[in-house]
């Protein structure tokens, strides 16, 4: 049987572990030929247990001559894409406003839009020139409801939901559809450093989890299944969309 994304080639930032590894997974499960990228070497550990479908680029989201290298990569490697997953971040706790350094700041703003932007930027033309494709950029429910100690993390946030719906409507008409997905707390290694490294660490997940009326954290797969359903032909009239997949956190 043919899979959702059969032959299509996609690119991952930020792949090496979490939702980035196993939305690259998932897309190579579905057919999909996938370019992961990290700044991280391990990256190419999770393109080699994938198999011959999968390559690994070092790759910093910040460099724009990283990026165009990434594009280099890929056209040799596989071809042209006609899928980028904006997924690249780091997360950010305890940075209360009136302490806040500027530094701190720029570096997450740096990472969690400046990233999105460039992966748009140097993605878009290729794709435009293939007669169109999909991106999907990895927001947060943190883009849309605050949390205290995590201003410049929701402020990116928030960056990619209204970067995201201004690029789809400037490609509707290159066929390039560009939504947005916005985890609710899931269980990954980014997670976890952060509340490893919170004083309060445990009560503070206890409270998380109970923040969720499913009553618990996401996992990895259930984020990488969404972003295969945006990358395939199933969300053919998406564009511009949010979507939230929190364990009902924002509904309340």
């Amino acid at each position: 049987m043919a899979g959702r994304v059969d032959n299509k080639i996609a690119v991952v930032t930020g792949a090496a572990s979490g939702l980035g590894a196993e939305t690259a997974r998932r897309l190579a499960a579905e057919g999909a030929f996938v370019m992961l990228t990290d700044r991280d070497q391990s990256g190419a550990d999770v393109a080699a247990a994938i198999g011959e479908r999968a390559d690994f680029v070092l790759h910093d989201v910040t460099d724009e001559a990283e990026w165009a290298a990434v594009v280099s990569k890929t056209l040799e490697r596989f071809g042209r894409p006609s899928i980028l997953v904006n997924n690249a971040g780091i997360a950010s706790g305890g940075l209360e406003l009136l302490t806040h350094s500027f530094d701190d700041w720029r570096r997450i703003l740096s990472v969690n839009l400046d990233g999105v932007f460039l992966g748009l930027r140097h993605f878009g033309p290729v794709m435009a020139a293939k007669g169109g494709g999909s991106v999907i950029n990895l927001s947060s429910i943190l883009g849309k409801v605050g949390l205290p100690g995590a201003a410049a993390y929701c402020a990116s946030k928030g960056g990619v939901i209204m970067l995201t719906k201004a690029a789809a409507l400037e490609w509707a008409p290159l066929g390039i559809r560009v939504n947005s997905v916005h985890p609710g707390f899931i269980d990954t290694p980014m997670v976890a450093g952060a509340l490893h490294a919170a004083e309060n660490g445990t009560e503070m997940r206890d409270r998380l989890i109970a923040a969720h009326p499913m009553a618990r954290f996401g996992i990895p797969r259930e984020i990488a299944d969404a972003v295969v359903f945006l990358a395939s032909d199933e969300s053919s009239f998406m564009t511009g969309a949010e979507l939230v997949i929190d364990g009902g956190y924002t509904a309340q």
